[in-house]
């Protein structure tokens, strides 16, 4: 047996069970990260001294007979955009490059009472401000499948981290993809909750009236029985977050399994707005004779938002500039050497925004609220591509031409960011490969139904198992 291929749920398990030691798993996890990281630059930090000590400790309390929590003694990678109390936090500047948190988010002392390990902080662009990951503390994080490749962003640490077996599961943040991206790039499974399940009362952005983004916390795993337990883990009201929500009560891991027969799902090619490579789409649409198989209805649905593709690009940017610049300005204005040159840009142009413009905004953004509760009403999911491409070369931000027609690097590959608009619940999930690169199966559902996105994803892995690069 060998530790590193188990998933999460499997090792908590086995060490339960005293079948395995938690040193052993830990330790196995810290050689593998020492083997890779030089090549493929996953994380930032890496706690090998105390993550050996906790797992000492987590083996005594075991044979002391304590209660153990779901997790205990296994270890879990946390992105450098989330902070983590005595630890190095650099949210992927230079300007915090030797930064210790003195305070964490609630789903930081959630893990930690799950009994999960911190092994490490993973690499993200500076403040997460783009969906490739690549900063000047440690340079780009790589492809596990082709390590000439983009890991994605700006969970692409916490990606290829999986991916590469790292880690079991690790924990991300999306305000316009940046879980989902990763996922479908690294081809593991990435889950963005319903906005508000999940607290997230780490950031200056998470405001009363923000137009910020709905950003979010959410797991990254190999295995979806991995990423609905660490979900069971993160979910609740927690009072100093204003927009999260009682607990959800259902049993994540149960729900996974109940299958999607009798479901009707719709689907859209590209929401007739991007561009999606010829291949990336094959590969999309061979996944979906899986879901019928298993007794799923298919229907290609229309889809008009009223609005082209750089109208939906604008606003969307408006409103996330506009966070940029109310979360990091003032900083800004103090260390404008320590920022790089795209988020200083994005600080400018949202500082240059009227109240008006941003006001604007909410009225684009429930165009399309509408139009997805009107799908949400006849169909149980949506489907769709996560990206129009597979994982480019990790030193550009993103393809110039798709289909032969011109494309905004920086935007126009990802079709994430609607779900961000709206803070519906929206997964990757590994559908298969084009050139050897993974591509990912976009599935929705209406608001709270992230169960249904498990049960999609647990029946397609059920069917094509889960497949990891040679490393």
């Amino acid at each position: 047996m060998n530790i590193i291929d188990l998933s999460a749920i499997e090792m908590a398990r086995l060490i339960a069970h005293k079948e395995i030691s938690p040193v052993d798993v830990v330790s196995a996890h810290l050689d593998r990260i020492d083997q890779l990281n030089g090549k493929l630059n996953m994380f930032v930090s890496v706690f090998r001294n105390e993550a050996l000590q906790e797992a000492k400790s987590a083996e005594d309390r075991l044979m002391g007979g304590e209660s153990l929590g779901p997790l205990h003694g296994v270890p879990i990678a946390l992105k450098d955009l989330t902070p983590t109390r005595g630890r190095r936090t650099t949210f992927g500047s230079q300007l915090f490059k030797d930064h210790i948190a003195t305070h964490e988010p609630t789903i930081v002392k959630r893990i930690k009472h799950s009994g999960a390990i911190i092994v490490g902080k993973t690499n993200t662009p500076e403040f997460g401000h783009k969906g490739t990951t690549d900063n000047e503390i440690v340079g780009p994080t790589k492809n596990p499948w082709n390590p000439s490749m983009t890991a994605g962003g700006s969970s692409g640490g916490s990606g290829a981290a999986v991916a590469s077996k790292c880690v079991p599961l690790a924990e991300g943040s999306d305000g316009g993809g940046s879980i989902r991206i990763p996922a479908s790039f690294n081809g593991i499974f990435g889950l963005k909750p319903t906005f508000g399940r999940v607290p997230f009362d780490s950031s200056p952005i998470n405001r009363f009236g923000t137009t910020q983004p709905y950003v979010h916390f959410g797991p990254l795993s190999r295995r979806v029985e991995d990423s609905a337990l660490l979900l069971s883990i993160l979910e609740g009201y927690e009072p100093n977050d204003p927009y999260s929500v009682p607990l959800v009560k259902e049993n994540l891991n149960e729900e996974a399994l109940k299958g999607i027969k009798g479901m009707t799902f719709a689907y859209t090619k590209n929401f007739e707005l991007y561009e999606c490579d010829s291949e990336v789409s094959s590969v999309i649409e061979s996944v979906l004779p899986i879901l019928e198989e298993y007794g799923a209805k298919i229907v290609e649905v229309p889809i008009d938002f009223g609005l082209d593709l750089r109208e939906l690009i604008s606003f969307f940017n408006r409103m996330w500039y506009a966070g940029l610049a109310t979360a990091y300005g003032d900083l800004y204005d103090r260390n404008p050497a320590s920022f790089g040159s795209s988020v200083a840009t994005m600080i400018d142009e949202g500082r240059s925004i009227s109240a008006v413009e941003l006001r604007r905004t909410e009225e684009l953004r429930t165009v399309i609220w509408n139009k997805l509760q009107h799908i949400y009403s006849e169909y149980d999911a949506l489907l769709s591509p996560v990206l129009g491409v597979t994982a480019f070369p990790y030193d550009i931000e993103g393809p110039d031409r798709i289909n032969g027609k011109d494309a905004a690097p920086i935007s126009d590959w990802m079709m994430t960011q609607l779900y961000n608009c709206t803070g519906h619940p929206a997964a990757s999930i590994p559908a298969g490969f084009s050139g050897g690169l993974p591509v990912g199966l976009q599935a929705s559902a209406s608001k709270f139904n992230d169960s249904i996105l498990l049960r999609i994803a647990n029946v397609i892995e059920t069917a094509n198992g889960t497949s990891s690069p040679s490393l």
